[in-house]
């Protein structure tokens, strides 16, 4: 039977959501409190990239973060003020440092990420969409030997706990590979099975294919609340007045903690800061997407022009534009390529990405309202996991059988 569903952020996560419960036949309206794609969603690397299992929080992560606070230009920059005001996301992060938790995590990563692959394919090719899409790969490039060599231990993991295997090219294969970087690379690492995409262009589809399944997008709708009562939400409040719902996504990415209240739970998200520059393409453009692992640098060649990402910064919800780390992503890519740069820089831009302690989103219905699902907090991976993620809450919804077990991104895990 069809329902009336609200779904909450207009983020890629949202989006997706919004395709499969149409697509199920359900009356749909995405609701967002700026416009439709604007967000996280806008101007991140676009990789669709199976081979990112591992979470962020590993064996060793407790020193590394705890060296960035005293590091000025540290790829990862943790403010000392976040952290004594989220403390328990803090400690959290720490007991999950560790092999057993950091391949639990894995394994559930792992599967949103392969089924997100998958469906990302059928998507493309069913509703015809021009997103750049290229299914190249994802190139992984060391500078130093050490760096190269120790990385050795990680692809024995992947290959080993994963079955996610990668090409090794050394040095002059490397060279051979990609012309783009500078001579003297120590070698590289191709990961096969990734893919990758511009993210605004994704957008514009998405919201072209959701109008024509007759989905409402509803731009500058700041959620408030939900009307509940008895243990069900029977509307969505927001600025403009109240919204009537059978069922409601709640997929505001960092911004879910301030619903916590209306969701009846603790939700752990805190907002890790990304960056990005994107420009046309320099004349001698990499071939590959390419991940810069010593710099914690990407760039990504796409078919209209040329980006610059990552870097991370927890600085709680600081909306101001650091350009201390925009000068970290083109100081590296300076270190590794021939031409870096190219004129003029079309757009500076910063995301929130919804951070979890343990790397995991949450995936699952709210305590205070059995017909409120939330589908929140996917890290660095919201893309990667966007399509899985919108047919497993279309399938919760629905009361149909998962197509992903559900339970390692409950809300039991905290």
């Amino acid at each position: 039977m069809s329902k009336r569903v609200i779904v909450v952020g207009g983020g890629v996560i949202g989006a997706c959501c919004a395709y499969y419960l149409a697509k199920a036949g359900h009356s749909v309206m995405v609701l967002d409190r700026a416009g439709f794609g604007t967000g996280c969603s806008h101007a991140n690397c676009g990789y669709v990239c199976p081979s990112h299992v591992l979470p962020l929080a590993a064996p060793g992560a407790i020193w590394s973060t705890l060296k960035t606070l005293f590091q000025r230009n540290s790829p990862l920059k943790v403010r000392p003020g976040v952290v004594l005001r989220n403390l328990r996301w803090f400690l959290g992060f720490a007991r999950k440092c560790n092999t057993r938790d950091m391949l639990t995590a894995g394994r559930a990563i792992q599967a949103l990420l392969n089924s997100s692959r998958a469906l990302f394919d059928e998507l493309i090719r069913t509703e015809h969409i021009e997103c750049e899409w290229q299914t190249k790969g994802l190139l992984f490039v060391f500078m130093s030997k050490n760096h190269f060599e120790h990385y050795t231990h990680t692809d024995e993991l992947l290959r080993r706990e994963f079955a996610m295997p990668a090409r090794r090219f050394d040095s002059s294969e490397l060279a051979a590979l990609e012309p783009a970087l500078k001579p003297g690379m120590a070698g590289g690492y191709l990961y096969e099975s990734d893919a990758h995409l511009r993210p605004d262009r994704l957008m514009s589809e998405l919201k072209r294919v959701l109008m024509s399944l007759g989905v409402e997008l509803r731009e500058n709708r700041a959620v408030t609340g939900l009307a509940k009562a008895n243990g069900t939400a029977s509307a969505v409040l927001t600025n403009s007045g109240e919204v009537p719902a059978d069922q409601i996504v709640i997929a505001t990415g960092a911004w879910t903690p301030m619903l916590n209240d209306e969701l009846g739970c603790r939700v752990p998200i805190q907002p890790g800061k990304g960056y990005s520059l994107t420009m046309p393409r320099p004349a001698l453009c990499p071939a590959y997407p390419l991940i810069f692992e010593e710099h914690r640098v990407a760039v990504t060649p796409f078919a209209s022009g040329y980006r610059l990402g990552s870097t991370m910064e927890f600085a709680g919800f600081d909306d101001r534009m650091n350009r201390s780390r925009l000068s970290l992503l083109t100081r590296a890519a300076k270190l590794y390529l021939r031409e870096p740069l190219a004129e003029p820089v079309e757009e500076e831009w910063w995301g929130w990405r919804p951070m979890t302690f343990d790397g995991l989103p949450i995936i699952d219905r709210a305590p205070a309202a059995r017909n409120v699902l939330i589908a929140a907090g996917h890290n660095m991976l919201g893309l990667s996991m966007a399509t899985a993620t919108g047919k497993l809450v279309a399938e919760m919804l629905c009361g149909e059988k998962p197509h992903i077990d559900p339970a390692p991104y409950g809300l039991s895990r905290f």
